[in-house]
C-alpha cells in the first residue's frame, strides 16, 4: 500500500489542512473544487481516497452489497496499530489497548459513495448565501431544511452542519437498540420512532408556527413488555436558547402527557441502561451552549463506512453483538477525510462529559467516530457511526451506532435494522397533528 510507504511525520503534515484554505466561501467552489456538499473533489496525494464522482448509482434494492466481492486490504489489531495510529483516533487505540485478542479494524478499499437529491444540493447552495448563526451561536437563521453551512468556518459551523444534514426529510423507523453486558448477554429493545422536518409535512403551509423548527419527532418502546408504556414527542428547535427543546412525555401508568424540559444534555437516553446520554443520539444532537467547539482542521482517519454487511438481513443479532464490541468480521473502514473537531465544556456548565472529539466524515457530514471524557479528563466512551447509502433513496445514513465504555466492559448498540423487517420507510409523510401532545395521548391509549 503506497500509505504505509510514507514517513509517519510526512503523513502527519498532509493529513493536517490549513483552515484557510476552508473559509473561502464561493458559491463557486461548489461547482468547482468542492462537492455540492462542501468536500474536497480531489482525492489525496497518496492515491488511497479517490476523487468524488458523484457518488454511487442510485438503486431499487436498498440492501444489496456493491462491494461484497471485496476483501480487506489489511486489518489493523493489537499488534500492528502503533503502525497506523495517524490515522486512527485516541478511542479507536483504547479499543485496541482494552481488547488486544478481539477487537480489529478490517480496512477496506475507499468508495466515496455519498450522493443526495439535486434539491439538496440546491438547498445548501442556498444556504452559503443565507444562513447564519444567531449572535451567540447557538442557533440558525437563514436556514433551508439542510446542510447550514457547505462552506464552514469555524467549529460550531461544523457541528450545525451534522445536526442539519439530510436524513430523508421524513421517515418511520424501526429498530433495536441493545445494550450488552460485559459477558456479551443482551436483550434487545425494540423501538418505533417517526420524523419530519416541517417542509415534509403534508399540511407544511402553517406559517409562524414551524419557524424555529428543524424536525419532529416521537419515540415509542414497543419491546420489550417491561419498557414499554411510555411515548417521546420532541419538537427541536432551531435556536434552543431563545425557545428551548420542547419536549413532552406520555406515561401509560398515570395515562397523562407531561412536559419533559429535562430531556437534553446529558440526561440518561431512552432505554439505554445509562449506556449514553440524550445528546448522544445520532452521535450529538441538541444545544452546542455548553461546549467551547474548537475546529482543529481536516485529516484522514480509519472510520466505518459503506457497512452494507451490518445491514445483511440474513444477519442474526447473536452473530454480530459479542462481548466488548461488535463482532469485527462484519464490519468494514475505509480511510477518508474528516473534520477534528473538539467541544470542550465551557466553565461553570454542567455535563457528564468535561470534552469531546468529533471527527466528521466531509462528504455526509456525519460524526463518524467520536471520543468522550470524564470530568477527570480520562478516556471514557468511544462512539461509531457505522454507515452505508439508502441508494433507494439517496440518503446516506447510519446502520449502527455504538458506544463503548471503556470502563465497564459494557457498549450500546442502536438502529440495527436485520430482523426489523422495513426497518427504514423515508416513504411516510404525516401531518402536523401526528406530532402534538394529542398524538402520543392517542398512541398510548
Amino acid at each position: 500500500m503506497t500509505q504505509l510507504n510514507l514517513p509517519k511525520k510526512l503523513l502527519c503534515s498532509a493529513l493536517l489542512l490549513s483552515l484557510s484554505s476552508a473559509i473561502y466561501a464561493s458559491p463557486e467552489r461548489l461547482e468547482q473544487d468542492l462537492t455540492p456538499m462542501g468536500a474536497e473533489r480531489a482525492g489525496n496525494a497518496a492515491g488511497t481516497i479517490p476523487a468524488w464522482d458523484g457518488g454511487i448509482a442510485p438503486s431499487d434494492d436498498r440492501y444489496a452489497n456493491p462491494f461484497a466481492d471485496e476483501q480487506p486490504l489489511f486489518v489493523i489489531t493489537a499488534d500492528n496499530y502503533t503502525d497506523y495510529q495517524d490515522q486512527l483516533s485516541e478511542g479507536q487505540i483504547a479499543l485496541f489497548q482494552r481488547y488486544p485478542d478481539s477487537f480489529k479494524i478490517p480496512v477496506y478499499p475507499t468508495h466515496r459513495t455519498a450522493a443526495l437529491p439535486d434539491s439538496i444540493y440546491a438547498a445548501a447552495k442556498r444556504n452559503l448565501d443565507n444562513a447564519r448563526l444567531t449572535a451567540d451561536g447557538n442557533g440558525l437563521e437563514g436556514f433551508t431544511e439542510a446542510l447550514a453551512f457547505p462552506i464552514p468556518e469555524n467549529g460550531l459551523q461544523v457541528i450545525w452542519n451534522h445536526m442539519t444534514r439530510y436524513r430523508g426529510g421524513a421517515l418511520e423507523r424501526t429498530f433495536v437498540q441493545v445494550p450488552v453486558q460485559t459477558n456479551g448477554s443482551f436483550t434487545p429493545v425494540r423501538i418505533n420512532e417517526k420524523l419530519s422536518w416541517p417542509s415534509y409535512l403534508k399540511d407544511q403551509g402553517e406559517g409562524e408556527r414551524h419557524d424555529n423548527i428543524l424536525f419532529f419527532f416521537v419515540q415509542e418502546v414497543t419491546a420489550p413488555a417491561r419498557l414499554t408504556g411510555n411515548i417521546l414527542l420532541v419538537h427541536e428547535t432551531m435556536n434552543q436558547i431563545t425557545q428551548p427543546r420542547q419536549a413532552w412525555t406520555y406515561n401509560s401508568g398515570q395515562r397523562r402527557v407531561r412536559l419533559a424540559p429535562n430531556i437534553a444534555y446529558d440526561a440518561p437516553g431512552t432505554a439505554t441502561d445509562g449506556q449514553r446520554t440524550t445528546d448522544n443520539l445520532d452521535m450529538f444532537n441538541g444545544a452546542p451552549d455548553r461546549y467551547d467547539w474548537n475546529l482543529v482542521g481536516k485529516q484522514e482517519l480509519y472510520i466505518p463506512y459503506n457497512s452494507w454487511k451490518l445491514a445483511d438481513r440474513n444477519l442474526p443479532y447473536s452473530d454480530l453483538l459479542h462481548a466488548g464490541h461488535l463482532n469485527p468480521d462484519h464490519t468494514r473502514y475505509e480511510l477518508h477525510r474528516v473534520w477534528k473537531l473538539e467541544a470542550t465544556l465551557k466553565d461553570g456548565q454542567r455535563h457528564v462529559y468535561g470534552k469531546r472529539t468529533f471527527y466528521i466524515d466531509e462528504d455526509t457530514w456525519q460524526i463518524a467516530t467520536v471520543d468522550h471524557y470524564d470530568g477527570r479528563g480520562e478516556l471514557w466512551r468511544v462512539g461509531e457511526m457505522h454507515q452505508f447509502q439508502y441508494r433507494d433513496v439517496q440518503v446516506p445514513w447510519a446502520v449502527a451506532e455504538t458506544f463503548y465504555d471503556l470502563q465497564s466492559g459494557r457498549y450500546l448498540v442502536g438502529g440495527l435494522t436485520n430482523e426489523e423487517g422495513i426497518g427504514y420507510d423515508f416513504s411516510q409523510r404525516f401531518d402536523y397533528r401526528d406530532f402534538t401532545p394529542q398524538a402520543i395521548r392517542r398512541m398510548g391509549r
